[in-house]
């Protein structure tokens, strides 16, 4: 599906599947220099089960069109607009790592916009070091070696998928190969320079999980029990012994941890 948002074409994932006035909505938001096609197994999940599915290519990435923004607020502000051109007042807001930012600064912006709320991967801070932020910035093969390689555990990098006939690593490397030049580092300036990730967290009012990686080092642990802390009544759930590409590297259990909270 594609829509207009702040006057550029946006392409949104549904799930294959039409959407139902006054059906329960379901936002599923990206990570840096990725696209919708991270969600397609929770995507097709909620479709076919009593919700419509809003998984876009943030501005930049994937089908969208623009150019790749360098702020959290902005891509929060970006949802909103998103939630406005589908027509949708409120939604359970999904995201994982750079999205997650995003998913968590549009809760605790915009409360009454969300119904619930699910970070995958999220830490704050989520800095990023000199040596990937300079080889983004110049566009360079070995941004997307030391993304791919920190996002996995050691056992994944030898394979072993839980749904036969995808291949994680070469997957995700060949998503972050696709984006286009600038997109990889706009998305990791925004995750560094994200300062207000703290007082979000505490403004928000709506159910909420985190869902973490035991040994993600991208988003360790814990600075995501920190960040938990600091939302009233949220609940935590540790993937043992995934890293940081938790929807690829265990893709079940990530998706009954968010059947409980969608």
């Amino acid at each position: 599906m594609r829509l207009t948002v702040n006057g550029q074409s946006a392409f949104v994932y549904t799930g294959n599947s039409e959407h139902i006035h006054n059906q329960s909505a379901v936002v599923f938001i990206h990570g840096a220099g990725l696209d919708h096609t991270v969600w397609v197994l929770p995507s097709r999940y909620f479709s076919r089960h009593g919700f419509n599915v809003i998984t876009p290519d943030l501005p930049g990435h994937g089908r969208s069109s623009g150019d790749g923004l360098n702020k959290i607020e902005t891509m929060a502000d970006w949802i909103i607009a998103l939630l406005d051109a589908s027509g949708v007042e409120q939604a359970s807001i999904v995201g994982h790592s750079m999205g997650s930012l995003v998913a968590l600064a549009t809760a605790g912006r915009y409360p009454d916009r969300c119904r619930s709320l699910c970070l995958l991967g999220s830490s704050i801070p989520m800095s990023v070091t000199d040596e990937l932020m300079n080889s983004a910035r110049n566009d360079e093969h070995a941004a997307i070696d030391m993304l791919t390689y920190w996002g996995y555990s050691t056992r994944a990098q030898l394979g072993g998928n839980e749904n036969p006939g995808l291949w994680m690593v070469g997957g995700t490397l060949r998503l972050w190969e696709r984006a286009g030049p600038g997109v990889i580092h706009s998305g990791l300036q925004a995750c560094h320079t994200y300062e207000a990730g703290m007082d979000h967290a505490r403004a928000v009012r709506c159910r909420t999980q985190l869902i973490l990686g035991e040994r993600d080092i991208m988003a360790p642990v814990r600075y995501g029990r920190e960040l938990a802390a600091k939302i009233e009544g949220s609940q935590t759930t540790i993937v043992k012994g995934s890293a940081h590409s938790l929807m690829t590297e265990r893709p079940d259990e990530v998706l009954d941890a968010l059947i409980t909270i969608v």
